[in-house]
Formats: structure tokens, sequence, C-alpha cells
């Protein structure tokens, strides 16, 4: 058995991994190792499993998860390998001799190796601990603080065992070899200076000094393009010791192989190139520093003491790089702006604009919304990759989304023509002869061609240039779809970042000290801001030119969506700036539709919501939608799932506000229309929750629901959004629309009754009451009382469920009396009142019957069946049962048929029938597993259990307890 860290969190046995299931369990089993032999509270495995608010079942998850591995690792037959998960009051600790996890094996090889005399043997086992890596560390974990803390520390320990192993071939002579450790841990982590630094000493030492120098120069440029800062002094000493032609004090034995000339020379330092482009050329082309200075004069670093070259008896003689000729060489043309500053993360980005880059004459598509970082990605990527575009890199602004309007076509080419070298009187007055002369010269050329806020294909594909090695990057706020097609552009679609990527922002313009003086409140700028790069910067430079304003002050105003967008304006430049310039380009309805959007109280939409919203029908909706998803302004997360960002939802708010009202009213009710449908769909048969407000309008088009699954999705998904709009309508004054789109999930309720909904019933009861409106009252006291029962709060269950059947008599609702007295029948059964139970819920089968309500009076038989098993009298439950499964069509109202299954399966036992009902009862729980009702599946396999002892049972028992848990 082996635990392991150093990859994939996982318990390796000798047939095969175990199914540690979800990433929270997986969290739970790291935090347990991290400390491991020591107790870990619940507290801090809270910390590990939940970034945010933990949810209020918090513990019951931990104790499941607990449960879970325990049982796993009991399975594995851990107990022969010293293994034990123990729980030890408010904690639990995980008992395992060290040698079987891989972390602590890596530390003790570690210090093993730093022990040895011998360079070689420190190798192997340098080699040896690296081994047991197979990836980051602690992946497939949920990354809660504690654990990512966690895995940059090992990651940390990582580096520089690579850093120790690359010294011990340098004691080798084994240069080369020390370049290649060096060299890919470098590329991944290119902002790590001692990394960058060891291996320009690496290279040197391998007599590849120009890979060296470039090395430096790349490393030079990110610093400052990323971060704006200098390099160090460990970086800046190494590359003054290539300059010096300094071996320095620990070069080492110098091999045969690692010498340019193969005879041993490294020693000496690398041999001097013989000219062209080996010496001192940057990634773009350029010469290197100190090429500006004639051949044969002395470099400006002056030679250390001769104690600073350990014991060499004086200072080695200078080594000038040498320069080379530029006689007859065209000038490389360069119209590229300046690198973006402070630019940050966007690592799969441009990984993708690279691949979007190969293949034969590709265009490269970056796209998103205004202020996303569209051309700071286009650039980045631009000057990253200069040194594959030898003969120029053109730029052109298109303005498509400009207030001074597009650039005429022929004033674009005539600068690229110009810069191509063609004299001013050859440029062809026509924009198609000009564009015929551009792809002729760039025919054979390795040229990059950026093309920055493109409005239309049209524009964009005369400046396409004709050779194959040409590469061309368009930016655009539209999808240029049109392009995509006739030219094959592939698309780089640029979404917000995250917020480590904004935070890090921040501190590129603030600096770091300020940022890591409230961490919290960059994080919250960062989350205000919405990720947007365009709002982040306008907030950093805010703060900049503020030096005693605090970033929690500002996030504090920011919070204020009234004012947000008034935050995010500076100068000329800001969000509301950049959208309006979208906008003014849309047709009317498009920017009515937005608008609308902007009083949407939810996170997301579809073209039923839209239409609602808009006062449309969904065909207009969504065509409307299109328009403003190729704008960027909404985005399809889904298909027919559109969502807004935050900052595009204030502006949108301000170009109607007066429509806000209509809006707001003209959804709820479409949510009414829509949760009506499902729940009828959901449960056909029963009686509504209620009667529609008088003001009621019904949507132009409600969703139509084919089954039961399709309904019950729908209430899932739309679960949190059906909130925010109740709480919406409370706020506007709305409460007869707030109770009933809360009421009306009742389905979902019934399903998953555990799933924390009483917070929500509690927002419908406030709103029933604020219209003193007997009848809502009454209806939410019943729901809410039979959740409160499911929860184990019987006390407060039956204060609210005394109420509810006086209510109900109050406002002549026959039906809403006889659910009121069944969920009262319940709590008094569950408190011993087993007769006053069995009285009240005969009275309700009474009033359904009364009522000719056969959903109710099924509801009533399901509660009164058990109710009579429970008092001993299974004759009784067994007619009761009977009396409920006529009512209803055996294919409908799953949840009702598997509890009147299990509870006749009971009865039959009761009654000595023991294979009847274990028959009755495998029937129960198969329904309730096929149509994913963990909770009824849990109580038909609870009963079967507890007459047999069937491994099957016990199996499904479990799945089905897991599942739940999992849900948690």
């Amino acid at each position: 058995m082996e635990f392991r860290l150093l990859g994939t969190v996982s318990v390796d046995t000798f047939t095969g991994p175990l199914p540690l299931g979800p990433a929270k369990r997986r969290s739970l089993l790291a935090a347990l190792l991290l400390s491991a032999n020591t107790p870990v509270s619940i507290a801090r495995l809270t910390d590990s499993l939940w970034d945010d608010t933990p949810p209020l079942h918090a513990r019951s998850v931990i104790q499941g998860h607990v449960s879970r591995l325990r049982a796993l690792l009991v399975g594995a037959d851990a107990e022969a390998y010293g293994v034990e998960l123990v729980t030890l009051g408010d904690a639990y600790v995980l008992r395992l001799p060290e040698t079987l996890l891989d972390a602590q094996r890596f530390e003790e090889l570690l210090t093993l190796a730093r022990g040895q005399r011998s360079p070689a043997d420190a190798v192997l086992m340098f080699k040896e601990a690296l081994s047991l890596w197979q990836g980051p560390a602690l992946s497939g974990a949920f990354a809660g603080r504690p654990l990512q803390a966690a895995a940059h520390s090992l990651e940390e320990s990582r580096l520089a065992t690579v850093e120790q192993m690359a010294r011990a071939y340098a004691a080798l002579g084994e240069h080369n070899r020390a370049a290649a450790v060096l060299r890919a841990e470098a590329v991944a982590h290119p902002m790590r200076e001692s990394l960058a630094a060891a291996l320009m000493t690496a290279l040197y030492r391998a007599g590849r000094q120009s890979e060296a120098l470039d090395w430096f120069h790349r490393t030079r440029r990110l610093l400052a393009d990323e971060l704006g800062i200098d390099p160090g002094h460990e970086l800046a000493d190494a590359y003054a010791l290539i300059l010096r032609g300094d071996p320095g004090p620990d070069a080492g034995r110098e091999s045969g192989r690692n010498a340019p000339d193969g005879q041993g020379t490294a020693a000496r330092g690398p041999a001097r190139p013989s000219g062209g482009h080996d010496g001192g050329h940057d990634a773009s082309g350029n010469a290197a520093a100190r090429a500006d200075l004639p051949t044969g004069t002395a470099t400006a670093e002056p030679p250390g003491p001769p104690g600073d070259r350990g014991d060499a008896p004086g200072p080695a003689p200078h080594r000038p790089l040498p320069v080379p000729s530029l006689a007859g060489e065209p000038h490389p043309t360069d119209l590229l702006p300046r690198a973006p500053r402070g630019f940050q993360g966007r690592s799969a980005e441009l990984a993708a604009l690279t691949r979007a880059a190969a293949g034969e004459a590709p265009v490269c598509l970056v796209t998103g919304p205004a202020g996303v970082g569209k051309t700071a990605l286009a650039l980045q990527w631009a000057h990253r990759n200069a040194a594959a575009f030898p003969d120029g890199r053109l730029f052109a602004d298109l303005r498509g989304f400009s207030d001074t309007g597009e650039p005429a076509l022929i004033e674009v080419l005539r600068e690229f023509l110009l810069a191509l070298g063609v004299a001013p009187r050859r440029v062809p007055e026509s924009a198609a002869a000009a564009a015929a002369l551009f792809r002729s010269l760039t025919d054979r050329r390795r040229l990059l061609v950026v093309l920055d806020n493109a409005r239309h294909s049209a524009t964009v594909r005369p400046l396409l240039p004709g050779g194959t090695d040409c590469v061309t990057l368009v930016t655009s706020r539209h999808r240029l779809e049109g392009l995509i097609a006739s030219d094959a552009a592939r698309p780089v679609p640029l979404d917000v970042l995250e917020p480590p990527d904004g935070t890090a922002l921040l501190a590129g313009v603030l600096g770091e000290d300020r940022v890591l003086a409230e961490p919290v409140a960059a994080r919250r700028l960062a989350e205000l801001c919405g990720g947007l790069p365009l709002a982040l910067r306008v907030t950093a430079a805010r703060l900049a030119g503020r030096p005693n304003w605090t970033l929690a002050g500002l996030a504090d105003e920011l919070a204020d969506e009234r004012s947000r967008l008034t935050y995010l304006d500076v100068d000329d430049t800001g969000v509301s700036a950049a959208l309006r310039l979208t906008v003014q380009q849309l047709p009317r309805d498009a920017v009515h539709q937005l608008a609308r959007l902007g009083h949407h109280p939810g996170s997301h939409f579809d073209p039923y919501t839209a239409a609602a919203l808009a006062g449309t029908d969904p065909v207009v909706a969504t065509a409307a939608l299109e328009r403003l998803a190729a704008a960027h302004l909404v985005t399809e997360a889904a298909p027919g799932r559109w969502v807004l960002h935050d900052l595009v939802r204030l502006y949108a708010r301000g170009l109607e506000p007066e429509g806000g009202p209509e809006a707001l009213t003209g959804v709820l009710d479409h949510y009414i229309a829509t949760a009506l449908a499902a729940a009828d769909t959901a449960e056909p048969g029963g009686e509504p929750c209620f009667v529609l407000p008088e003001d009621y309008r019904r949507p132009v088009a409600v969703r139509d629901f084919v089954d039961r699954a399709t309904a019950m999705h729908w209430l899932a998904a739309e679960r949190d959004d059906l909130a925010l709009a109740a709480d919406a309508a409370r706020t506007a004054g709305l409460h007869d629309r707030a109770w009933r789109i809360i009421l009306l999930q009742w389905p979902q309720v019934v399903w998953r009754v555990r799933d924390n909904w009483s917070p929500l019933l509690e927002l419908a009861l406030d709103s029933a009451r604020a219209q003193d409106d007997a009848y809502a009252e009454s209806r939410v006291l019943n729901l809410l009382g039979w959740v409160l029962t499911e929860e184990g709060r019987a006390a407060e269950a039956i204060a609210l469920l005394e109420r509810s059947p006086a209510l109900a008599r109050q406002a002549g609702d026959r039906l809403g009396e006889a659910t009121a007295l069944i969920n009262l029948a319940v709590v008094q059964a569950e408190q011993g009142e087993l007769d006053t139970a069995l009285e009240d819920c005969g009275r309700a089968v009474g009033l359904a019957r009364e009522e000719q309500d056969a959903h109710t009076e099924m509801l009533a038989l399901q509660h009164l069946a058990r109710m009579q098993l429970t008092a001993n009298r299974p004759h009784e439950a067994l007619a009761s049962v009977r009396t409920a499964l006529d009512l209803g069509p055996e294919h409908e109202e799953i949840a009702r048929r598997v509890l009147l299954l299990t509870t006749s399966g009971e009865a039959r036992l009761s009654l000595g029938e023991e294979n009847e009902g274990i028959l009755l009862l495998d029937r129960a729980a198969g329904e309730a597993e096929r149509a994913g009702y963990d909770e009824g599946a849990v109580r038909a396999l609870q009963a079967l259990l507890r007459v047999t002892a069937e491994p099957e049972y016990r199996k499904r028992y479990e799945e089905a307890v897991r599942r739940l848990t999992d849900d948690g």
C-alpha cells in the first residue's frame, strides 16, 4: 500500500488504486496525510474542503467522507500495513508508517543526497527522489487554502531539488545534462530567477554562450513586461560572469563532450563564435547589450578582485562579445507598439495562439468582450515570438469600435507598403492594387501582421499577407464568423481573468507590497471588477495616484452597484466608454434586449426568459441574443443558456432605467408560468399550489416539458435563479409573486427534502404575512412545517403546523386544510402522539375525498398507512396502501409509489409473510434507484437489511448512502 501526494492524491494497492471518489474526499485524505500521525481538527478539514463559507451540514459531509474513506482502507486490508483512520474527539488522525507516504520518502532521499561526498552518488539519489513525482502535487483534490499552501511548498521543494541536481551535474563537469534538466523547469517557471541564472551558467559552461545570453535577455524582458522590475543580483551576476568570460568558482571538471571544440577547452570559457548570428542577438533579432561597442572595446563590467574567483591567480582577461556585421542586411520592419506592462496570466490562451499560428498562412482570431485584454494578449504573444518573424512585424489599429471611425483601407495598406520598403511614389492609388502589391511583397517572407480592433471580416481580407510562412493575428469584439468560413481563421476566445491573475495584475501596477498588505481586499477588488483587465487597470490607476487610499476603502465603494461604473472610469478611459462604443454599433432591437437583460434578477437566462424581460417572443429574443453574443456582450455558457458579465449588466441597466418594473414583472410571471408547467409535468394530477395573482400576465410562450425528468432538471437547474427572482420580487413589494415562485418548487423540495430549503420557505412565509393573506400563509406553513420535520426540528415544525389548518379554514381552502392536517399528523406521530396523529390523518383523507382530489387523498393515505404500521396495525396499513395505489397510475408519482411499496413490504414482514415482503421492498428499492430517488432507496434497503444479510442489498444500500453524501 502506498499513499501519494506528489501527483494525483491516491492510494495504490496491489490490485490498483482505491476508488476515492469526489475531489472533496481526496482533499480530506490529503489534509490527513499532510499531518500524518497527528490529529487534524474538523475546523482544519473544513478549511481544506471549502474555500468560501462552508454549508451548514459541513460536519455531516466530512463525517460521511471519513466513513467512506475508512471503509475503503479497511476493504484494502490497511490494518496489515499499520494504517488506521481514527476518531479522536473533534478530530481525526490517519496513522501510518511514514515509509508508505511518497512525500516523506522524497524528503528522506533529499537528506541522503545532500550528505553524499560523491557528486555522482548525489545525482543518483536526486534522480530517485524526483522519480516519485507523477505530476503537480495534490492534483485531483479540491484546492482549499491550506492545501494550496501545501502544494506550493511541495513544488518549491521539488524545484530546489532540480537546482541541486544541476549543481551536482556541474561538479561532474556534465554541463549539458545540467542545462537539460534546468531548461525544462525554466520554461515552466519563467519568472524564477534562480532557475534562469543556473541555466545560463550551465549553458555557458557547456560552450553555448549565445543561448545563455539569449536566455538572459528573454528573462529580463519578461521581468520588465510582467512585473516592471530589473533582474536581481543572482541573474545579473550570472550575466556578468558570461560577459567576463569567467568560468566561475565552481565550474567543476570539464568533460570533452561539453567543450565547444571537443578538446576540453571549456575550462577557459566558451570559444569565441566565428561571427554571423552566433554572437549576442536577443530573440527579436536586435543586437544584444554591449553590441553597440566597437569590436575590441572592453565591456563596462570591471573585473572583480582576485579573491572573487576562487583560487585563480588573477582576473581573467576581458573577452569582448563579437559584433555581427549588419552591412547589407535589411533592418526588419517593426510597427508593433510596445509590449503591455503588467500583463498577467493567460498562459492557456498564449499556448492556444501558438497552436493556432502553426500551419500554412494561418489567421489567428482573438475574440472577446470590450476590456477583456485582446490587444494586450496579441501584443504579448507577438513580442514573445519575435524571433519567429525575421522579416518583420506589422501592426494596424482598424478602429472598428472607435468614435473616430475606421481608417480607409488604402491608408493601412500604404503604411504597410512603406514599412516594407516601397518608395512613396510606387504605392498604388487604389486599395485593390495596393492589396495585390502587399500580397506579392509578402509572398516569400516570414512576417507577422497584427490587425487590431477589426469590426468586419471584409475589412480584414485585403490586409492578409500572401506568404505561406506569414501569420496574421486579428482581434475583434465580434466573432467574425465570415473570416472563419472564408479564410479558415482559428478562433482563440478570451474570457475574464481568474481572481489570482486579477490580483497579480493589481500588484504589477501598485507594487506587490501594497497588495500583500491587503490580500483579502485585493481579491475582492478583482472580483468586483469581474476579472475584466480594463476595469482592473482603471482601479489600479485610481489607487496608484492616491497612495493614502486603502484597497478595502475602494472595494467598499465599488460594492455599491449604483456607482461602480463611475469608479471604473478615469479620464477618457473606462468600462462605460468601451461598452458604449460596442453598443452603438447594434440594431435597435438588440439594444432593447440588452437593456432589459440588465434588469434580470437571475444569473443566467434562456430565450424564454429574455423574451419575458423584453416583452417579445422567444424567436425574436433568440435573434437578439445571437447579435449580442456576436458582439461579446452576452456569453452562451451552455446550449440555450446565456450569461451576462456583471459590469455589462450594470451598463445595460442604465440604458432603459424606466423599463425596470415592467421587465421584472414580466420575468416573474414567466417563472410562475414555467414552474407551474414543470410541477404539472413532474407530479401530474396534483392540485395547484395556489390561484394566480389578479394582475398576472401570461407570457407569449411557455416552455413545454416532455417528461418528468426534464421538468425536474429545470427545477434543479433554476433553483438559484428562482430564489433570486423571489428575493427581487419581495424587495420590489411584489409579495404575491415572491411566495408563489418559492412554493412552486415543491416537487424538487419533496425530492431533495434535506437540501436546506427552510431559509427560502421562511422568505416565502414573510411575503405571505406581508400581504395578510391567510390562504398564502397556510400553504407556505404546510410545506415549511414538513421540511422542518424532515430536518429533525420537530418542535419548530409543530408550532407552525398547529396554526395552518385554522388559517386554511379561514381562507375556505379545504384541500390546504387537508394538507395541513397530514403534515401536522406526521409530527404528532414522531412526538409519540399516535392516536391524535391517526385521527388528524383520517380527517385529511375525508376532506380530500369530499373535494374529489385523488392526489391529496393518496398523500394522506400514504402517511396514514405508515402510522397504522407504527401502531402495529399491519392489516389496516395494507388496506390504506391498496386504496392509495388504486387512485393513481403506476408510472406516475415515483416518490409516493416507492414509499407506499416500502410500507406495504414492511407490513407483509410484520404479518410473517417474509417472501412477499422482501419482493415488495426490492421492487421499491429498484424503482427508487432507477428514478434517482436516493432517499427512497435508502429507506427500502434499510428495511430489507433488517431481515436479510444478502450482500447485494448491503452494497446497494452503501451506494445509495454514498450518493447522498456526495451530493452534500
